[in-house]
């Protein structure tokens, strides 16, 4: 489908490599153009100064949204999540999976291909990039909202039929690398071009590196879901801090980490390694109130997710209601890191920590015109997809 061409004006461009670039941005038949200083010939221009014009943002962890989840196994219900994430600035996400049984995470990820295969030109929903398989190779002890009854030890037999399932779009799977045969998984994962990521585990910082040192490059929401940082046991928090190569999923919605403690991370680590994730549920963008989580009663109050026990008493935190582009916002409004690197760390350093880069989380010329128009204050105003406005 043919767009008319335009250019957005801005004074705040994100572009790859760290550069912020005043100019225009050309987008013709749906893709960008190189940036020009001057307004290119028979175009029209979207006065955007003042604006952050940015990458759309990237969801490398999120279970669902407006109501539907990855593991209901449904391709429509994908899709109504996908176009729920546009409406608020996600332009690509990762549907992550959970520990369920093997035949369900099997018919999730086939329903996600479906999703993905089914969508034409005119679809103004989230790009689906991938698959994340969070689970369920995890322990018990770092359960969270996982259900340890389908917990089990890594097997590349399961994680092949998985993928079969997903015809290749799995791109990265996470594990507990205390579990038996970790370090075997992580090789293999990495022969085949999938991030291993670990998380929901109780290793030690010995057990952890030893994964990293066989492939893992990625933690799953650092802090939450595995043991406390001791000074004389480090665990995978330690280890996320003191490997410079891997990245940290982060939660920033102010919830499941103390602002404080992402400042840490952000300071040991540096934020070119840290990649917000949301770990969103069904009841983002919902009501508060009682849902399900796989097969596990969770309610929202107060913004937050949490398991249900047969008292009716919450206990656990789940996922969370946010979005990246909250999340964002959150990080710059807490004075932890700039603008243009809370803009980053939500859209160019989730693509290239989970291997999709290539296709999403950078503005260059060539690529499918995702992207958000944002306030000073990170708000998000506008967002394109392929070049037209989500509505």
């Amino acid at each position: 489908m043919a767009h008319k061409p335009f250019c957005i004006k801005s004074d705040h461009l994100v572009l790859p490599g760290g550069a912020v670039f005043a100019g225009y941005l050309p987008i013709l038949d749906g893709v960008f153009l190189p940036v020009a200083r001057e307004a290119p010939e028979d175009m029209e221009v979207i006065d955007r100064s003042g604006c952050w014009v940015a990458p759309g943002y990237v969801d490398t962890h999120v279970h669902g949204f407006m109501g539907h989840d990855v593991m209901d196994c449904d391709a429509r219900g994908v899709d109504a999540a996908s176009v729920g994430l546009a409406r608020r600035g996600t332009t690509s996400w990762v549907p992550t999976t959970l520990t369920q049984p093997s035949e369900q995470i099997r018919a999730a990820c086939a329903s996600v291909y479906e999703a993905r295969c089914a969508r034409g030109d005119d679809f103004m929903g989230a790009r689906i990039e991938g698959i994340f398989l969070e689970g369920p190779f995890f322990t018990k002890k770092h359960a969270g909202a996982q259900n340890p009854a389908h917990m089990t030890d890594p097997d590349v037999g399961l994680f092949c039929e998985w993928q079969d399932a997903a015809h290749g779009l799995i791109c990265k799977s996470s594990l507990a690398p205390e579990r038996e045969g970790s370090p075997r998984y992580c090789a293999t994962l990495k022969e085949m071009g999938v991030v291993a990521a670990l998380g929901h585990s109780a290793a030690t910082y010995e057990e952890g590196l030893a994964a990293v040192a066989a492939g893992a490059t990625v933690f799953v929401h650092v802090f939450n879901g595995m043991d406390e940082f001791g000074h004389r046991a480090p665990g995978l928090v330690g280890l996320a801090m003191t490997t410079p190569t891997t990245f940290a999923e982060l939660i920033c919605d102010g919830l499941h980490v103390a602002p404080a403690a992402i400042k840490a991370l952000v300071a040991a680590k540096g934020w070119q390694h840290v990649a917000i994730i949301s770990d969103c549920l069904r009841c983002g963008g919902m009501p508060e109130g009682d849902y399900i989580l796989g097969d596990l009663p969770i309610r929202v109050e107060g913004g937050l997710a949490r398991l249900v026990g047969g008292d009716g008493e919450t206990g656990n935190i789940a996922g969370s209601t946010t979005t990246i582009a909250q999340e964002a916002k959150n990080l710059m409004d807490w004075g932890i890191v700039t603008a243009e690197q809370a803009i980053r760390m939500g859209s160019e350093i989730p693509a290239v920590s989970c291997g999709i880069d290539d296709g999403c989380g950078l503005i260059l010329p060539g690529r499918v015109a995702d992207l958000n128009v944002l306030s000073a204050s990170l708000t998000v105003e506008e967002t394109y997809l392929g070049g037209r406005l989500v509505a």
